[in-house]
């Protein structure tokens, strides 16, 4: 396994990562997955309304079109969040658009939503034998403004939601112009609102997770609570990648646009959940994600007050040998 990973990390990291998860589907269906990887035992748990079989799952980003949805899980993950989608298909941004860091466990991405659109998702949904938990994150289209955007996650939600066990909105990515400002405190009540009215109007029962920031400052942060605490949400998703990259001290990486991920989010992802709980005096569900990369980060963000945990950046660059390596046998 250390030498297929050297060997990837020689190969452009868009391919690579087409590539391991290629592999992973095929060892599944020819019935290897299990013989290569040691499947976690169960540890059952509630959250949010939900069963799931462990509190690890996947952050958004790693299967963008839910193309591996059972190979994922046949990993012994607790819980799966696919997206982001939006509802055409598009590109995202010009390539280069990923850059790893391995020196300091991270990477930067500009990926900009590249996915296939939600109806090749929803395809993949209704066909998936995985069993588990699965999520759906969704977002808006690059070239949709104002009132554009926020139909574009109302059109997501409701082709997704009879086929996900639960729902993220995606407001914090920092790699699609000017999304970040669906935060605000107005933009925010307006698109929350319209949530709220599609999920009465067409009695969705699933959870729904508002996807935030790491760079928003407190009273942001007090006023999306509040949002939510009084909203058709369950519960925030922090947190998205970081365009703070004071932390990395490879200067080479300092000046790239795009959003920060890996071991040098850890901090500052866990200090937002950290926040979150105490603000909210822990009423609110946290799916804490950024920056794990072993069971002790794991471990810290759920002491924290986070109820589940994603990982990404670890699971890319570590393999898939992570997952046995933070849950118990």
């Amino acid at each position: 396994m250390n030498l297929f990973l050297k060997i990837l990390r020689l190969l452009p990291p868009e391919i690579a990562h087409k590539i391991a998860l290629d592999l992973l589907s095929l060892s599944y269906k020819f019935g290897i997955l299990s013989f290569i990887f040691r499947k976690p035992n169960d540890e059952n748990c509630s959250f949010a309304g939900m069963d799931l079989s462990n509190r690890l799952g996947t952050a958004a980003g790693l299967d963008k079109n839910g193309d591996y949805i059972d190979c994922l899980g046949a990993l012994g993950f607790g819980f799966l969040e696919v997206g982001t989608v939006t509802p055409m298909p598009q590109y995202g941004n010009p390539k280069p658009r990923v850059f790893r860091n391995f020196d300091e466990n991270s990477i930067i991405n500009r990926l900009g939503f590249n996915n296939r659109g939600v109806d090749r998702l929803v395809k993949n949904l209704k066909s998936r034998s995985f069993d588990g938990i699965v999520g759906v994150n969704v977002g808006a289209n690059k070239n949709s403004n104002d009132e554009e955007r926020i139909n574009d996650y109302l059109h997501c939600i409701e082709k997704v939601h009879k086929y996900a066990d639960y729902i993220t909105v995606n407001v914090s990515s920092p790699n699609t112009p000017n999304l970040r400002n669906l935060q605000n405190d107005a933009n925010l009540l307006n698109l929350v609102s319209k949530v709220d009215k599609l999920v009465n109007k067409l009695q969705i029962k699933i959870p729904l997770f508002l996807k935030i920031s790491p760079d928003e400052n407190n009273i942001t942060i007090e006023n999306i609570i509040e949002i939510v605490k009084n909203s058709i949400f369950s519960g925030i998703v922090a947190t998205n990648t970081t365009i703070d990259k004071t932390s990395l001290s490879n200067i080479k990486y300092k000046n790239i646009e795009g959003g920060l991920s890996g071991e040098p989010l850890m901090k500052k992802s866990t200090e937002m959940i950290e926040l979150i709980n105490t603000k909210a005096n822990k009423t609110i569900p946290i799916i804490g994600v950024g920056g794990v990369m072993n069971r002790e980060d794991y471990l810290e963000k759920i002491t924290s007050g986070a109820g589940l945990v994603q990982i990404y950046t670890g699971f890319v660059l570590k393999g898939p040998n992570i997952v046995s390596q933070i849950l118990p046998d």
